[in-house]
Order: structure tokens, then C-alpha cells, then sequence
């Protein structure tokens, strides 16, 4: 029977290796947002430059290099409930098969299991994900219609007494699919090339280039499969009512989805990809290493007798 600690330590190591990993990447998230709104805008009509590199210098001309952490605390706030649950039970449910079947997850399994813990986790993380956003995306509005909030909690506080309580969830449909498509093809992804490297170079036991080849693939993987409900996802939960007409700009997933080909084309979804993967792809990795330590320095192998 596991101990109290061993059932909850997978969560606790997820949350800590999803708030490590943001720490480092929360600049290129927000340049990611930026160049999201930015993408949209012009696509409405606005001349508007979309280019990362000008982005970058706008940030740090206006805001100040602080500016490239708008949004931390909702980020980290995102970390605790978001990495914490889907980590933390892709990792309990891998633990429990080894408990009860004496073996790892096989591929299908692992597959079932990244995409149920990444819909649990999408579910939990959205509110903070929703502020998260619009801390990201607040000076991009016109200065009589920015929100702007004073921290995490204000937002929260403000958009239940504003909006309604339901609000929290606004874009919880395109975050869903950006959950499952995210833990999909990372902790399958790295779970399953790590067994295929083990394999192939026969030592019987993992080392840390294993390690890192893998999460380079997973963040890859990520990157790709993720980005067009990011886009749809941001798109969503920035939203707010036209002054003139009252009217919201898209009235659902697949509007906005309809709406974004139209005036971006296809690729319009991938807007940003470099950028994107700078951010995704250096996250994997950290949480992904970050958690993979973390499980052996508080969960050695037990000697047998």
C-alpha cells in the first residue's frame, strides 16, 4: 500500500517543475500573446506590425524589461492548479500501473492517460490561464477599454463581480484541446522515445542524454500540435463587446476558428511558431527534466534484498 506521500508526491513534483519551467520562458510567452493580438488586429483591417523582433523593442520601449514578466503571478497561479493536475496524475496513473500490473504504461495507455490528465488539468487551470491572457494582451487596447488589473487576485475577484463566475471559463473549449493535444505529444511523446533510446543503446537504464534527447523531441511535438487551439484559446478569452454593436466578435470556438482562416489563412494558426516553440519547447524540456530529477532524488529505487 503507498504511503500518503508517494500518492501526492507526483503532484507536488509537477507543480513545482511547471513553475520552474515558467519562470524561465514567461518572456517568450508574452511576446507569444503579443504577436497573437497583434496577428488578429491586422487581420480586422489594423496597420499593425506583427514582426517579433519589433515587438520586443515596443516592450521594452513602453514597459520597461519588467514588461516581458506582465502577468506572473496569474502564470505561476496557472502552474500551481494546471502542471500540478495534469503532471501530477499522468504520473500517479503511471505509478499505479507499475503498483498493480508490474510494468510502465504501453503506448495506447500512455495515450489515454496524458489526454484524460490533460483534460482534468485545462478544466482547473482555466481561470488562471483566462487572467493570464489578459494581463498578456491588456496594452494592446485602447486605453479607455483596458481592464488593467492590479494582480492575479483583483482579476479574479473583478471578472466573477463583472462578468459572472461561468466567465472563468471562457476558451475552455479551444484550452481543452490545447491541454490534450499538449500532453499528448509531450508525456507521451518523452515516455515513449525515452524507452525506444533505452532500448536501442542497451544499457537497460536511462541516462540524462536520454533525458534530454527525448524532451527535446516532446517539445517539438508540443510546439506543433498546440499552437492552433493557443490561438484560438487567446483569441477567446481577450475578447470583449464591440461599444457600438454590444455584440462579442466571435460567438464560439468555431467561429472564431472560421473567422481566423478567413482573415489569416490556415497558416494563420501557426502564427508565431517560432516564437511559439522558443517558449513551448524550452518548457517541455525544463519541467520535463526538472520533474524526471525531482521523482528520483524523493523516490530512490529501493534496494533489493
Amino acid at each position: 500500500m503507498p504511503t500518503w506521500f508517494e500518492l501526492l508526491s507526483p503532484f507536488l513534483i509537477g507543480g513545482i517543475s511547471g513553475c520552474t519551467a515558467t519562470t524561465f520562458v514567461q518572456p517568450m510567452d508574452t511576446v507569444k500573446v503579443r504577436i497573437q493580438v497583434r496577428s488578429e488586429l491586422k487581420g480586422q483591417g489594423q496597420s499593425i506590425n506583427v514582426s517579433t523582433i519589433d515587438i520586443v523593442k515596443d516592450i521594452i520601449k513602453t514597459e520597461g524589461p519588467f514588461g516581458f514578466y506582465k502577468g506572473i503571478g496569474a502564470a505561476l497561479l496557472r502552474q500551481v492548479t494546471y502542471a500540478t493536475t495534469r503532471l501530477g496524475l499522468y504520473r500517479a496513473i503511471d505509478d499505479h500501473y507499475k503498483r498493480t500490473h508490474g510494468r510502465s504504461m504501453i503506448f495506447w495507455e500512455r495515450c489515454l492517460a496524458s489526454s484524460f490528465s490533460g483534460f482534468v488539468g485545462s478544466i482547473v487551470g482555466n481561470p488562471a490561464d483566462l487572467c493570464l491572457v489578459r494581463f498578456q494582451a491588456d496594452t494592446l487596447l485602447p486605453e479607455a477599454q483596458r481592464r488593467n488589473y492590479k494582480n492575479v487576485f483583483d482579476a479574479l475577484y473583478r471578472i466573477v463581480s463583472e462578468e459572472g463566475l461561468i466567465t472563468l471559463w471562457r476558451g475552455s473549449l479551444p484550452t481543452v484541446i490545447r491541454a490534450i493535444a499538449m500532453n499528448l505529444s509531450m508525456l507521451t511523446t518523452y515516455d515513449q522515445i525515452k524507452d525506444i533510446i533505452v532500448s536501442l543503446h542497451g544499457k537497460g537504464k536511462e541516462d540524462y542524454m536520454d533525458k534530454l534527447l527525448s524532451s527535446a523531441a516532446a517539445g517539438i511535438g508540443c510546439a506543433i500540435a498546440s499552437l492552433p487551439p493557443d490561438n484560438l484559446k487567446t483569441k477567446l478569452q481577450r475578447m470583449k463587446k464591440d461599444p457600438t454593436t454590444g455584440q462579442f466578435p466571435y460567438k464560439n470556438i468555431g467561429d472564431c476558428f472560421l473567422k481566423t482562416i478567413q482573415r489569416e489563412g490556415v497558416t494563420g494558426l501557426w502564427v508565431g511558431l517560432p516564437v511559439f516553440y522558443t517558449r513551448v519547447g524550452p518548457h517541455a524540456m525544463i519541467t520535463l527534466l526538472v520533474q524526471d530529477t525531482l521523482t528520483q532524488m524523493w523516490n530512490p529505487p529501493k534496494k533489493k534484498n
